[in-house]
């Protein structure tokens, strides 16, 4: 009997182990794939937030964080100053586990979100950009007919030297069309700059 008694112990205890450990290994994965969960607290708000690595991270860095904290809070990548436990989180490229956050971590946020008229600037800079773009596109499809028509036409063929004077004249447009559209994004640029620094004051 006493033979049994030890045996029947050591039998219960090791399928326990095995179920403990095999829990925590398949919590530790749940953790991984899911992110962390990080409150972060801006002025008298406080946001729950989970951050997720980027494609082909194993864990999220701090640039994941100013991210989300980005989406929940309105305030800029690069007017956010974070700081956890007194220290300012700079390097982007740091995985916030190297420096200490874990699910339930209070970060703290500083900066300011966009007023309307930096909306407005913002938007303005982005639809200046698309039609940087759409004239980039089209000066191309141009260059790909005028190189066509000096390749494959002989240079005395009155409808070819026609059809690409009128070609040049229309690149030469869309090219005065970039100088105003460059003009512009420099002056709403620097419109930004100066509305930027004056928040700073």
């Amino acid at each position: 009997m006493s033979r049994s008694e030890e045996v029947a112990p050591s039998e219960e205890v090791a399928p326990s182990e095995e179920v403990a450990l095999s829990e925590e290994v398949a919590q530790s994965e749940e953790m991984a794939a899911a992110g962390l969960s990080v409150t972060v607290t801006h002025s008298n708000e406080k946001h729950d937030l989970q951050v997720t690595p980027q494609e082909g991270n194993s864990e999220p860095i701090v640039q994941d964080l100013a991210q989300v904290v980005e989406e929940a809070t309105g305030v800029p990548l690069p007017f956010q100053k974070l700081i956890f436990k007194g220290k300012s989180l700079k390097e982007m490229e740091m995985p916030l586990s190297a420096l200490g956050i874990q699910n339930g971590c209070r970060v703290m946020l500083i900066g300011k979100k966009n007023s309307p008229e930096e909306e407005a600037e913002l938007k303005k800079l982005k639809d200046l950009e698309k039609s940087v773009e759409k004239i980039a596109d089209q000066l191309e499809e141009l260059n790909k007919d005028l190189a066509g028509i000096q390749q494959i036409l002989p240079e005395n063929f009155k409808d070819s030297r026609m059809k690409r004077k009128g070609l040049v004249k229309r690149i030469q447009a869309f090219l005065a069309e970039c100088d105003t559209v460059e003009q512009n994004i420099c002056q709403e640029t620097e419109r930004l700059q100066s509305t930027n620094l004056a928040l700073a004051d």
